[in-house]
């Protein structure tokens, strides 16, 4: 099973604009539609609740939301089994809980905390990042403070408009 990290950031590595959540905001249409294709082709779709609370994603036959939290009880009436689910589980955990179903692929959306556990437990496969062409100087990063020491090798990079968007794909490297 192959996991993927997929972000959008602004040149300067900031995935909000000063904090505030709403990435279609600034986000181009074309990275809008990359993410959107993504996340219809992939069924399973990992996210930390800071991702959900502000934008709840709608069950549906398609996908397999998880949204990781520390009280999954407290999200028990909004639950729909097999296609969102709340969960205290660990990165790991999830890992090994859908290689073992034999799922092809499973899509870190978010947060930065989510990001964070799954790249320093080394469960990140590849690194899918749109960059914009914008600078915000103040916002959150797709990591939080931690010392981690990762290795990235380009797979691809498409400019996706006249603006300069690019959609890069990395693989992780493994020490």
């Amino acid at each position: 099973m192959k996991t993927i990290l997929i972000f959008v950031s602004t040149l300067d590595g900031k995935i909000t604009k000063w904090g505030d959540p709403e990435i279609r905001s600034w986000s181009s249409k074309n990275d809008q539609d990359y993410f959107d294709t993504v996340w219809n082709e992939t069924r399973v779709v990992i996210m930390g609740s800071g991702t959900y609370n502000p934008y709840p994603v709608k069950p549906n036959s398609k996908n397999l939301f998880i949204v990781m939290t520390r009280h999954p009880e407290e999200y028990k009436s909004k639950a729909a089994p097999g296609q969102l689910e709340f969960t205290n589980e660990s990165p790991l955990q999830l890992v090994t809980r859908f290689a073992k179903t034999g799922e092809e692929k499973m899509l870190i959306v978010g947060g930065a905390q989510i990001a964070t556990s799954f790249l320093r437990d080394g469960l990140i496969d590849e690194l899918w990042l749109t960059i914009e062409p914008k600078i915000f100087g103040k916002g959150a990063n797709f990591v939080i403070e931690e010392k981690l020491d990762i290795g990235l090798e380009l797979l691809s990079c498409t400019r996706a408009n006249n603006q300069g968007t690019l959609m890069t794909k990395y693989k992780v490297i493994r020490a």
